[in-house]
């Protein structure tokens, strides 16, 4: 099983660092944008389109990944405090209760849309098949966009079976299973190292006080 959980875990990870490239194609379009706008006095027809089409992207196939690495927002001012039976408890009835009939939701309602949205010919019976933005002439496509909604919602919902999964396995054994390793935030891995430090000067107080 924990095989299993780390696999979902990894590909999450993966389908997150392949998104983050977004990141990348985002600053590029918008500091070309920038550049031809007060510079050359030429804007493109096209920016506007590409930022929130990365943008939406990044942050939709992202959802996964910040789910296996709980990024996600929480109020842990109580959560934290809980003993981990107690933490697992609550997680597996709030998935229970509003995670997955949610994300199911927007598996569906997602699919239909993106269907919809292919199927649209916006210059009439023999025009080309896909919804184009209304935000600008150049016609950029947007249904690859609306596309990632179903696709995004499914591996949320993956993920979120290996969090309820956790969750079962905590309640049994009073203890969280282990998570993939993936880089940390800052302040966190700060955090770790303060209290990994701690513990050990009270580990060697001990031997030599003993």
């Amino acid at each position: 099983m924990q095989r299993v959980l780390l696999y979902i875990d990894s590909l999450s990870l993966k389908i997150g660092h392949a998104f983050a490239w977004c990141i990348m194609v985002l600053t590029v379009a918008i500091c070309y944008e920038v550049i031809v706008r007060k510079v050359f006095r030429n804007p493109t027809a096209w920016a506007f389109d590409v930022s929130y089409i990365m943008y939406g992207a990044l942050f939709m196939m992202g959802g996964a990944y910040a789910l296996s690495r709980e990024s996600h927002v929480r109020a842990d001012f109580l959560y934290r405090l809980w003993r981990p039976r107690v933490q697992a408890g609550v997680e597996f009835v709030l998935y229970i209760l509003f995670f997955f009939p949610g994300v199911l939701a927007l598996v569906y309602a997602g699919s239909d849309f993106a269907m919809e949205s292919w199927s649209y010919r916006p210059y009439g019976p023999s025009g080309p098949i896909g919804e184009i933005s209304i935000n600008s002439p150049a016609g950029v496509p947007v249904a690859p966009l609306k596309t990632v909604i179903p696709v995004a919602a499914f591996f949320l919902l993956l993920q979120g079976i290996a969090q309820i999964i956790r969750c079962a396995i905590c309640l049994r054994t009073g203890e969280w299973p282990p998570r993939l390793h993936d880089v940390e935030e800052t302040d966190v891995a700060l955090r770790a190292a303060i209290e990994a430090r701690k513990r050990q000067e009270a580990e060697e107080a001990k031997r030599i006080g003993g």
